[in-house]
């Protein structure tokens, strides 16, 4: 951020138009980041047209607290290709989800991004208390995607997302969506705010699979593997399959499932309260326990005698 911008953040003025909840000369001390909704819409007509580049050019000047989340799928290498030469000596904030369950491929390609990119910073966050999927099963159970495929998001991706974003004092967020990934991606704006505040910025959300996969020619950048091997949009390897010709490009995902998204691109409110059900369903099954447990000591032969 330039020295003029952050001056221009200091002045004293209404919160309701500068869009920061505390304006001072410390970018740190901006503790939220809010636009209106007429704000909202008039930045997305401003963003619409342009290019990747400018709009990762806007989110450096504008933003406080930019990470980028990435799987280190296509659109996200083109992302941290771009911003590398922007700001060649500015760090690149990566936030990378290790669920314990990525193809080998996708861990080998992390190793490359590092080489590639000496300014490329990356955040690892696994699931809660667990260092390999042997601990995960043993805390949660096996194919717990299969048993419980919420439980398993909430513990694999929302929960260490969401505890990146705290721990991190994240504000905003790059993804690599597109609206040529079809599904709810089909309508994205280039700039979202979710349901607990965060903002969301697609700078890739114009690309087709077509111009992002040229650039990753043209510019050599790192790629997994496994695209060579038909895959065009790579997950846990449990639930990614190759695509077919003619198929959308995330048809690979969950095939078979209505299922179209991963955890952290869904409200987040859902899974409060599927916690919050779940919580219940617990409390039911302790109290049902506990009344069984009452029933057999007071029908005991112990229970009789006394």
């Amino acid at each position: 951020m330039s020295i003029q911008l952050e001056r221009s953040l200091s002045h004293e003025q209404d919160p309701l138009e500068s869009g920061y909840e505390s304006c001072t000369n410390s970018i740190s001390s901006l503790q939220t980041i809010y636009f209106t909704p007429p704000h909202l819409k008039y930045i997305n007509s401003q963003l619409q047209e342009l290019e990747p580049e400018a709009i990762l050019q806007w989110c450096l000047l504008t933003l406080p607290g930019l990470y980028q989340t990435t799987a280190f799928g296509l659109s996200g290498l083109v992302t941290v290709d771009i911003l590398s030469k922007i700001s060649p000596k500015k760090p690149i904030d990566l936030i990378f989800l290790d669920t314990l369950y990525h193809f080998k491929e996708t861990l080998e390609l992390v190793d490359r991004v590092k080489k590639r990119y000496n300014n490329v910073d990356i955040h690892v966050f696994k699931p809660q208390d667990c260092e390999s999927a042997d601990e995960f099963e043993q805390k949660h159970g096996e194919r717990l995607w299969e048993t419980n495929d919420n439980y398993y998001d909430y513990l694999a991706k929302v929960e260490p997302a969401e505890r990146a974003y705290r721990e991190l004092e994240v504000k905003a967020v790059l993804t690599g969506r597109r609206r040529s990934q079809g599904g709810k991606r089909g309508d994205l704006d280039i700039v979202e705010v979710d349901d607990a505040g965060l903002i969301k910025i697609n700078p890739m959300a114009n690309w087709t699979f077509k111009q992002v996969k040229e650039y990753i020619n043209k510019y050599d950048v790192p790629y997994n593997a496994l695209l060579d091997q038909g895959y065009k949009s790579v997950g846990d390897w449990h639930s990614t399959q190759p695509v077919k010709e003619g198929e959308d490009e995330r048809a690979g995902r969950w095939k078979g499932q209505a299922k179209t998204e991963c955890g952290i691109h869904n409200k987040r409110s859902k899974y409060a309260e599927y916690l919050r059900q779940l919580d219940m369903q617990q409390q039911e099954q302790a109290l049902t326990e506990a009344l069984k447990k009452v029933e057999q000591e007071q029908g005991s032969p112990e229970a009789i005698t006394e």
